[in-house]
């Protein structure tokens, strides 16, 4: 299994080793910037302790949610998440309790995933019934067609994601037109009705474009498709009430025909009240032989907005299915982002009919990135270029200065 949580940049993180029944410690976090961060991805990793049964984390007297993922699998919590308000020039303290006995703490859910298989016998789109938690193929086999909404579909009440269980991989977004949790009962298809009390829909085309931020790899000419791969499979890791996390796995996977075979695996994490996905990949070896391509759908009619220093946006407008299927759809305006960092960036390539492209490359065996979109569907968003590039900018900032956030 692949060390995930010893290779997430730094959200805190802190290793709990004692060996009491009931463990409780004090940790600080300072935020040095100007930049306010009313939720900030607070995450201990519990590792080489006790088993973990329940924890309490609280501030100023005061009960902050959080949650307990299992992240390997293994039965045993590894991970203690929580969001909290870090003010710009401010620090906090937090008290934490483990236990070693009682459940998890049950708190109101703020984000929504799911994974199931297509029923035949249902004939509406949002009543679907066969939810699974994890699927593997073997070679050859493309489960797309065989799975409602074509893969695993998370959000938060501002966004909603989903990410296609083939050699594509696409990250395709849901937008909303109002705050609140709606795949539960739309399941990425809003009937007629759903529609007209306003419920949102799939606002993005995506065919084999990068879509949002998708990984693929390069063949020093053009991006290619997660292809050859021995096995794939999608698994739901994290289910909220606070974070949903998405595993995506390539095994055996070949870039290229005379590439030596590696396993990829990718987690997709949306955290509440944040438009943003993080995207972590990891491999099981260093990769330095090889380079990668991201970016961004370039949706027809878009201007595009670049720092050229990672970041990356666009605004524009297209009918989110294949124009022989847009009756009954409208044109629907989008503004994208993707945030690479730095140093892993090998080149910003000129836009594309399909895309604006990446390539990017690590010198050990995992990379991150952050994606995000809105859509101009929504009452709280943005609505023009002009105010989503501003946000990519102040998004961007904010990025780093949670990478710099002070443990004491």
């Amino acid at each position: 299994m692949y060390k995930r949580v010893t290779t997430i940049f730094l959200l805190a993180m802190i290793a709990i080793l004692a060996s009491a029944a009931d463990r409780q410690m004090s940790i600080t976090l300072k935020n040095a910037s100007t930049c306010d961060m009313p939720n900030y991805p607070f995450l201990i990793a519990l590792t080489d302790g006790p088993k973990v049964a329940s924890a309490l984390v609280m501030s100023d007297g005061k009960e902050i949610p959080c949650q307990l993922d299992d992240i390997d699998g293994d039965g045993k919590f590894d991970e203690l998440f929580a969001l909290v308000n870090l003010p710009r020039k401010s620090q906090k303290t937090f008290q934490i309790t483990l236990s070693d006995t009682g459940t998890p703490r049950a708190y109101e859910p703020k984000v929504y995933m799911d994974m199931m298989l297509t029923n035949s016998k249902i004939k509406e789109s949002n009543k679907q019934n066969l939810y699974i938690s994890q699927l593997t193929v073997d070679r050859g086999v493309n489960p797309y067609s065989m799975l409602h909404h074509h893969g695993a579909a998370f959000e938060n009440e501002l966004v909603a994601y989903r990410i296609y269980f083939d050699h594509r991989q696409t990250v395709d977004i849901y937008g909303k037109y109002k705050m609140g949790l709606e795949l539960k009962e739309t399941q990425f298809y809003p009937d007629k009705a759903q529609a007209a009390s306003g419920y949102g829909d799939d606002v993005l085309w995506v065919g084999n474009t990068l879509g949002v931020g998708t990984l693929r790899g390069w063949d020093g000419q053009a991006p290619t498709m997660i292809s050859d791969v021995e096995h794939r499979s999608q698994r739901l890791v994290a289910r909220g009430p606070l974070r949903t996390i998405v595993e995506v796995k390539d095994e055996q996977w070949r870039p290229q025909p005379d590439s030596q075979p590696t396993d990829m695996v990718t987690y997709y994490t949306l955290y509440a009240g944040r438009r943003d996905c993080r995207v972590d990949v990891f491999f099981n070896r260093e990769v330095n032989d090889l380079k990668f391509a991201t970016g961004l759908i370039n949706v027809k009619n878009s201007v595009e907005h670049s720092d050229h220093q990672g970041l990356r946006g666009c605004w524009g407008t297209d009918w989110p299915v294949s124009e022989k299927d847009s009756a009954g759809h409208k044109r629907e305006t989008v503004g994208l982002g993707i945030c690479l960092y730095r140093y892993d960036v090998e080149s910003e390539l000129p836009a594309t009919k399909d895309n604006y492209p990446f390539v990017i490359k690590t010198s050990d065996n995992r990379l991150t990135y952050r994606i995000t979109f809105g859509s101009d569907n929504e009452s709280f968003g943005f609505h023009n270029a002009k105010d989503w590039f501003a946000y990519l900018e102040e998004w961007k900032k904010t990025i780093i200065a949670e990478d710099q956030v002070e443990v004491q």
